[in-house]
């Protein structure tokens, strides 16, 4: 409905992406310097700068707290080996998938069995909870099997 808008917004960002592409040519050996840092210094630098956006977006002791958290919570994760891509997609859609339940129990007024009267919709929650069980049910295994392997190895 708004044509001079929209031509408008796509070509400032073509203008953006040409002013990138003159400004980042010449810094290309900057850039293949910086996957050089020692990656001790990389993090501190990232929680350097984590910790400044923080403070100055809201000084507060809870919002550093919440910083200091969710980075040991990243760091735990990573420990034991969890991918980062579903985590970027849970949060992505978390919040949509919310609104969508709260709407639906709202139009339900409450009742939670609307989620599984249609047959569609109960197969599609087996399916999800079986994604969700059946790994940690192999993983456990497998750690067993290896476990009892490396106990029989060892007779």
């Amino acid at each position: 409905t708004n044509p001079t808008l929209v031509w408008g917004l796509i070509a400032s960002l073509l203008i953006a992406n040409a002013m990138l592409l003159v400004l980042n040519l010449p810094l290309i050996g900057l850039w293949v310097k910086l996957l050089t840092v020692p990656k001790p210094w990389l993090y501190a630098g990232i929680l350097l700068f984590a910790t400044l956006g923080t403070i100055g977006a809201n000084p507060s002791s809870f919002e550093l707290g919440m910083l200091l958290g969710f980075g040991l919570l990243g760091y735990v994760m990573r420990l034991f080996g969890y991918p980062i891509a579903p985590i970027v997609v849970g949060l992505i859609l978390g919040p949509m998938a919310e609104q969508q339940l709260r709407r639906a129990l709202a139009i339900s007024q409450g009742d939670w069995t609307t989620l599984v009267q249609s047959p569609i919709a109960a197969v599609l929650l087996g399916i999800a909870a079986l994604a969700l069980i059946v790994p940690l049910i192999l993983r456990a295994r497998g750690k067993g099997e290896v476990l009892s392997q490396l106990a029989g190895e060892e007779d």
